[in-house]
């Protein structure tokens, strides 16, 4: 296959997959579940030979294509992808494999779940393929439909209003970051070669990264008295914060976790959330490097960023701890977990960065299979409740323990995935807010306290009788849950199978904004 068309298989084979299911008949359940895991089955293994064939010494993007769209407005398809972008995509493609398989049981509407699941899987890879913003902000709408969908159809009692509450918080955030890309598309002709543009507008991420770069950006005419870069940078960051999410924008997260299907909260988790911080690291970071670094210091915008992350970590930890619900519990845990991305990107130094990535990659492994856990012993006790369980440890010793593997992961057990990307966010964060830091560190201890709580009151603590005949895991779930469990191990003993692909891109990264 020639690369300039690996990108494109790999984000248009669900597509191909979805049309070829609608000519199935509905009855033919078994047909539709093959036919999906085939056909995110395909895009796993071209990622996986995408990650092979990457030039991890080249921090340019790679594997790139071309074609015009729209040419009266210079809109593109134009693909592309770097060291951030390459894990991404394969994490995209293996959790919607593994999702396939944790949903084999949805007999309701399959096909129209299955055609959903697919479509969700190009809006995802859309977003992290993309150079052209505008191309970037249709797969980022591609996703909030299927989404709303999924969660709206096959959630739980309250599905109605969590999918709402989903779509109106993100349509929000699409909307704030609508404005704000026209509003660089317009001003982007009016920027000449020497400042970085092309004499004309664009909506190419990467000339608009050079404008920033240039200090293009600054010739803009101030609006109630901010300056265009930081009103462009405020709206992009609360459309890319609701995603994260980030507080106070956090609240539509443990209602569509809790009523989602087992597997849309994998994906939620495990890549939906990280869209916000390849958001925030791919347009704000690059775009407007002066706004986050100014003077050879970070700036207030920075400082907020930080104070932000801190939040998150702390509240977050705090909200988990007092959850009876064991999903809530791990949703609230995705809310302090995410925290440490936006302290990596507040440092904006190459330990912060690094950690911002690697928390991004290895939250998406301990979080879904964390979901995965809570899945399985929902579909035989039908409830969460954490105080309802006790003694599963006895009953279901396989269960047991993959559950303590994703438990330790994702608290930050050295030597495992956990542990590398809190440590390497704060080691970068405390070298530019070493006070943010301090107190950011909170929030691991919470998150230890609430998952040991945990460990104690489901897996050991009073045996209930009732649990005793509950079957271990099965091929299926097993089939879930070891490919997640081997990474989380893998990446806890040799962080550069991920660190050595980014290095060179977080590099320029740094480079690019702290040259203001």
């Amino acid at each position: 296959m020639p690369e300039s068309s690996l990108l494109t298989a790999i984000l248009m084979t669900p597509l191909v997959g979805a049309l070829a299911m609608m000519c199935v008949p509905s009855e033919r359940r078994d047909v539709i579940k093959t036919m999906a895991a085939v056909f995110t089955g395909l895009p796993l293994l071209l990622s996986i030979f995408l990650y092979v064939q990457f030039d991890r010494a080249n921090p340019d993007y790679q594997f790139v294509e071309f074609h015009s769209w729209v040419a009266t407005f210079n809109i593109n398809y134009h693909l592309g992808v770097d060291g951030l972008s390459v894990p991404l995509v394969f994490l995209t493609c293996l959790l919607l494999f593994l999702g396939v398989f944790s949903s084999w049981n949805i007999n309701k509407a399959t096909k129209g779940f299955f055609i959903l699941l697919l479509l969700l899987e190009v809006g995802i890879n859309g977003v992290f393929m993309s150079l052209d913003f505008f191309l970037f902000y249709v797969f980022w709408e591609v996703m909030l439909l299927p989404m709303y969908f999924l969660i709206g159809i096959w959630g739980g009692p309250r599905r109605e209003y969590a999918a709402i509450k989903f779509f109106l918080y993100t349509l929000l955030g699409s909307i704030l970051m609508l404005v704000a890309m026209i509003a660089m598309y317009l001003y982007s002709g009016n920027v000449g070669a020497a400042d970085g543009g092309i004499g004309q507008r664009t909506w190419n991420l990467i000339t608009m990264a050079q404008i920033g770069l240039q200090g293009g950006w600054a010739g803009a005419p101030a609006f109630l008295g901010m300056q265009f870069q930081h009103w462009c940078f405020l709206f992009l960051f609360i459309g890319f914060a609701i995603k994260i999410p980030v507080f106070p924008f956090h609240t539509w997260l443990p209602d569509a976790h809790v009523e989602a299907p087992t597997a849309i909260s994998v994906i939620l988790a495990g890549i939906l959330l990280k869209l916000g911080g390849y958001g925030l690291l791919r347009v704000n970071l690059l775009c407007f490097p002066d706004v986050i670094w100014a003077g050879g210091g970070p700036t207030a915008w920075a400082t907020g960023l930080a104070l932000l992350g801190m939040i998150n970590c702390v509240y977050g930890a705090f909200c988990a701890m007092a959850q009876k619900d064991f999903k809530k519990l791990v949703a609230y845990s995705s809310v302090a977990h995410m925290g440490f991305v936006l302290l990596g990107i507040a440092a904006a130094n190459e330990a912060g960065l690094a950690g911002c990535t690697l928390q991004m990659f290895n939250h998406g492994t301990s979080s879904a299979m964390l979901f995965l856990v809570v899945g399985v012993i929902y579909d035989r006790a039908h409830h969460r409740d954490i105080e309802g369980f006790g003694g599963l440890a006895g009953h279901m010793p396989m269960y047991s323990s993959v559950a303590f593997l994703a438990i330790f992961t994702s608290l930050g057990l050295p030597g495992l995935a956990g542990f590398w990307g809190e440590a390497m966010a704060l080691v970068g964060c405390y070298e530019v807010f070493p006070k943010i830091t301090v107190v950011s560190t909170i929030g691991l201890i919470v998150t230890a306290a609430f998952f040991l709580m945990t460990i104690r009151k489901v897996f050991f603590g009073p045996v209930q009788d009732k649990y005793k005949d509950y079957p271990d895991l099965d091929k299926r779930e097993w089939t879930c849950m070891v490919p997640l469990g081997l990474l989380c191990i893998l990446l806890g003993w040799f962080p550069m199978l991920l660190l050595g692909w980014m290095n060179s891109s977080i590099a320029k990264v740094v480079e690019q904004v702290r040259s203001f």
